[in-house]
């Protein structure tokens, strides 16, 4: 099985899918992003294939809506050009599309500025933002995490001898099963993300220019997360082909790593306040939630049905790892949770706020659960009372609360937190005469 696993891999690299053959957008002007210091007067694009014009061909956008544009037209075949109004001071978002050489309609979407910052193309003029596809997709997405990292982090940090033939295999499926997910809910979510963003079906975003979203700090993140855990999926596939256990090492430590994409995109990125220290306490944060949901779904999966004589030293190697997951959440939690909430009513007056009450809940529930675990159980399982038999259900309800938090937390993920406060001016002093 193994060797034609190996031929199959072999066969994919040899022999790769060809390349759609139509007209791309080589360059814009303005340029993506831009600020510029005063009105354009034109939009142009430069095509590296010949196109046609469609019927609103450039559509540019205000907060205010549609400004219609004087007229288009194209030059040389390759260059589209819009002739713009004077343009009041704002960001503006371009939407356009035309007929490439081979009959496929190409469209995109970018933004800029007039003496203002322009926003990134995924909150660009139309797009939705976030939806409920986008949540679940994103759920789906640190359960895949969690099965991976964190499957990885109990492997070597708590079942740290060679594990039983039928335990070492349905470890590797587990693990395996994250690694194949957290790849492919990563492109999930990025197309969901892009079809937003340009407005368009599926079946034409195939030809969408995807290099504006591709150069924002969503996309980065998307392509060095998705380079970065090909890398562990292939070092976990030599290690389980090999039977080498040693590459589970690089593995843990490079999917760790890569996890911190998230922090580097999200609020404690890009929100106001956010500095390295934001980016380390969420990257710790969400770290620290893998390693303990992971371990407990290992726990339950590997170790009690298949490992019966292990399950007392991974339950009190699991207790001490867990102890030091659940620290670590706690202060990288209110860190964040200070750092976004400025006062304290904002915490039942804003959308934000409440979708994080009820995170702090059920974080509650989960941190009781394993508090009792730590006071009853594991004392009882070091004595050797017989209460192994007992923990399994108590267990996996820990794990389903667990991933209760990780849902929450794809909603809050994708919340906007309530605005700073502009600062105060200080009052002017009065200067007697």
């Amino acid at each position: 099985m193994k060797r034609t696993l190996l031929t199959a891999a072999t066969l994919a690299l040899l022999f790769p899918a060809q390349a759609f053959a139509h007209a791309s957008l080589a360059q814009a002007t303005p340029g993506f992003r831009e600020r510029l210091p005063s009105s354009p007067q034109k939009i142009v694009l430069r095509f590296d294939q010949y196109v046609q014009l469609l019927p609103g061909s450039v559509q540019l956008y205000s907060s205010s809506g549609n400004v219609g544009v004087k007229r288009v037209v194209v030059k040389n075949g390759r260059y589209l050009t819009a002739w713009l109004p004077r343009l009041a001071k704002g960001a503006y978002t371009v939407r356009w599309h035309a007929m490439s050489g081979d009959g496929h309609v190409v469209s995109g979407v970018f933004t800029f500025g007039v003496r203002a910052n322009a926003p990134p193309p995924t909150e660009a003029f139309g797009a939705s933002g976030p939806t409920t596809s986008e949540d679940v997709v994103r759920w789906l997405y640190f359960l895949a995490l969690a099965l991976l990292v964190g499957g990885l982090g109990f492997r070597l940090l708590v079942l740290r001898d060679r594990l039983p033939a039928r335990a070492e295999q349905r470890f590797y499926a587990v693990t395996g099963i994250g690694a194949l997910l957290t790849l492919n809910i990563g492109i999930a979510a990025f197309i969901l993300r892009a079809e937003d963003a340009l407005q368009l079906p599926f079946g034409r975003l195939l030809y969408g220019d995807l290099s504006p979203i591709a150069r924002s700090r969503f996309g980065s993140a998307f392509i060095a997360m998705t380079l970065g855990f090909a890398l562990v999926t292939a070092l976990l596939f030599l290690a389980w082909l090999t039977d080498r256990a040693v590459l589970l090492w690089p593995a843990f430590l490079v999917g760790l790593a890569f996890v911190s994409g998230l922090s580097l995109s999200g609020h404690s990125a890009a929100d106001a306040g956010s500095s390295w220290k934001s980016e380390l306490a969420d990257w710790a944060h969400l770290s620290a939630a893998c390693l303990w949901i992971g371990g407990l779904i290992q726990l339950v999966v590997v170790v009690w049905p298949l490992m019966p004589d292990a399950r007392r030293a991974a339950f009190l190697g699991f207790s001490r790892l867990a102890t030091v997951c659940v620290g670590v959440l706690l202060l990288a939690g209110v860190y964040l949770s200070i750092l976004r909430l400025t006062q304290l009513n904002d915490l039942w007056t804003t959308g934000y706020g409440q979708v994080l009450f009820v995170k702090i809940g059920l974080v509650s529930l989960a941190f009781a659960w394993g508090g009792l675990h730590k006071l009853i159980a594991v004392p009882a399982v070091a004595r050797g009372d017989g209460a192994l038999p007992r923990l399994r259900r108590s267990l996996l309800g820990e794990s389903l609360v667990g991933m209760a938090v990780l849902l929450v937390a794809a909603v809050l993920v994708d919340a906007k937190p309530p605005a700073q406060p502009a600062p105060t001016p200080p009052a002017a002093s009065s200067v007697p005469r």
